[in-house]
């Protein structure tokens, strides 16, 4: 492999201090071209395989063949699926307004480095490629407007200032919402008022109209209650409140604050990988966990008997409701909540049910509740996980797969196969989907005592005896020590924050914040 700074060079001075962003790449990607980003995820499922030897003895043995059989990690990793689009693919873009490079007062853009590190300058983002024209057509024309206006621009080290972030958004077939985030320090309503209707007029009947917005919103953000920015309150300001996207032939409404994933054509091939390995039939009652607008579950209703998703946003789940009846589906609901406190009452509910889990939860994973509700739900059979950050979601992996306890009840998971599909190209980082599915055992679940090795693979051996899956005799449990491989880093970076659900496809300097 080689040396990542050889992707990314990063030019000394002026406007070059950004980070060249990855050159296109054809869309069938060459065996080296994402091989750091499946390095480092080789190196997740390496220590995946030990962590769950450690805390699973009675695995040791399967681990062992699977060590063989895949080249030191737990299951097959299937490469990575490219995306269909390679350039100009995020339709969602948060740019913040600064201080340029050269001084030049309120630019709209991206920070180069992050403000820990001593820097607050913005940069234009018109030279990246992976921002669509129309989006940075949007960012030229309100960077116009607001150095027309006598407002600065907010500063995060005196709090003095206005102007914070544009969030653009948009769909393929051509709708543009625009959300502007500004301070009101100590303007009067009257003055607020004012500037809305100016900024208002600027986008649907001055120069700022040729940008194509749709759909326009302010957001007085002071100082925030909550670290997230869907907490703040939307005020409507021109057009229309909401834009439309189609995917896999289902049209979906997507409010200001709702999840979608960033990369539309790639979330398809996500969404079609999912579809594949579910395996759904007619019988099947699919737990779409952390739905966001409902994309997953409702690409699933026509294959399965029903679909229940769980999603904590509530203008999400309001999206995902009038997307079901959009596409004339009366087979999926939406509950809006915590899942750690809607999954374990769903899952008894659900009990005599032939059940489906899918998970896309925000970067950190689920909580541990979540996880231990799945465990104990031995109707479920199949679970996959869609994850853009293995490495923080390792607690959640190794769980679903840790040996039965007086915490952790049912027999536990394993992982079957794994893919990284490309969401953001022209990065270092995938999108993961990882399907695990339930242990079988012919005289009952796991027991929950597993202390001995030898125990271990007596057990093991019985059930390769009776299953299919396995041919020839296991070999003895090999001893696992450490979690860490030759070749593989000791850390992986995490992935910019898009909402606290998938990674910016910016590398660390050029991210869009």
């Amino acid at each position: 492999m080689g040396k990542r700074e050889n992707l990314c060079p990063r030019p000394a001075c002026g406007h070059s201090v950004v980070t060249r962003l990855l050159a296109a790449c054809p869309a069938v990607i060459p065996i080296g071209w994402r091989e750091p980003c499946l390095s480092l995820h080789v190196c997740v499922w390496v220590s995946l395989r030990v962590e769950i030897g450690n805390n699973n003895r009675a695995l040791l043995p399967w681990l062992f063949v699977q060590k063989q059989k895949f080249n030191k990690i737990c299951c097959p990793l299937e490469g990575v699926k490219a995306s269909p689009l390679q350039t100009e693919y995020r339709n969602k873009c948060e740019f913040l307004i600064g201080v340029g490079v050269n001084q030049e007062d309120k630019t709209v853009g991206c920070r180069l480095g992050k403000y820990k590190g001593g820097t607050c300058a913005v940069v234009e983002p018109f030279d990246t490629i992976h921002i669509p024209s129309g989006t940075k057509h949007v960012v030229r024309a309100f960077q116009e407007y607001i150095r027309s206006t006598p407002y600065s621009v907010y500063s995060p080290e005196t709090y003095e200032g206005h102007w914070r972030q544009l969030t653009v958004r948009t769909s393929r077939s051509g709708e543009i919402m625009a959300i502007v985030y500004f301070h009101p320090q100590k303007l009067s309503k009257e003055e607020l008022a004012e500037l809305k209707a100016s900024l208002g007029q600027h986008f649907t009947v001055e120069s700022g109209r040729l940008s194509g917005v749709t759909s326009l919103y302010f957001v007085e953000e002071g100082q925030r209650k909550s670290p997230n920015r869907e907490d703040l309150p939307l005020e409507h300001v021109a057009g229309e409140k909401y834009i439309h996207e189609d995917l896999l032939g289902f049209k979906f409404r997507i409010s200001p604050h709702a999840f979608f994933q960033v990369n539309t054509p790639a979330a398809e091939v996500l969404y079609t990988t999912i579809r594949d390995w579910a395996q759904l039939d007619k019988e099947s009652i699919v737990l779409d966990v952390c739905c966001g607008t409902g994309t997953i579950g409702l690409s699933l209703a026509r294959e399965a008997k029903k679909v229940i998703g769980i999603e904590l946003c509530q203008e999400a789940v309001e999206d995902a409701r009038v997307n079901a009846k959009i596409n004339a589906l009366d087979n999926i609901e939406f509950h809006c909540g915590k899942a750690e406190d809607l999954v374990p009452s769903l899952m008894s509910s659900l009990s005599l049910q032939r059940l489906t889990a899918i998970v896309d939860p925000p970067r950190a994973g689920l909580h541990s509740k979540v996880i231990l509700a799945l465990r104990r739900a031995e109707n479920l059979k199949k679970l996959l996980y869609v994850s853009c950050n293995p490495r923080a979601a390792m607690s959640n992996f190794v769980d679903l797969c840790r040996a039965p306890s007086n915490r952790v009840k049912g027999s536990p998971f394993r992982p079957v196969r794994a893919v990284a599909v490309d969401l953001f190209p022209q990065t270092l980082h995938c999108e993961m989907v990882i399907l695990f599915e339930r242990i079988e055992h012919p005289n009952g679940p796991l027991a929950a005592s597993t202390t001995a090795t030898a125990t271990a693979t007596t057990t093991t051996a019985a059930t390769a005896s009776s299953s299919p899956e396995h041919t020839t005799p296991l070999p003895p449990a090999p001893i696992v020590v450490g979690a860490q491989e030759e070749n593989c880093p000791d850390t992986l970076e995490a992935p910019p924050s898009d909402q606290h659900r998938s990674p910016s496809p910016l590398p660390p300097a050029a991210a869009v914040s």
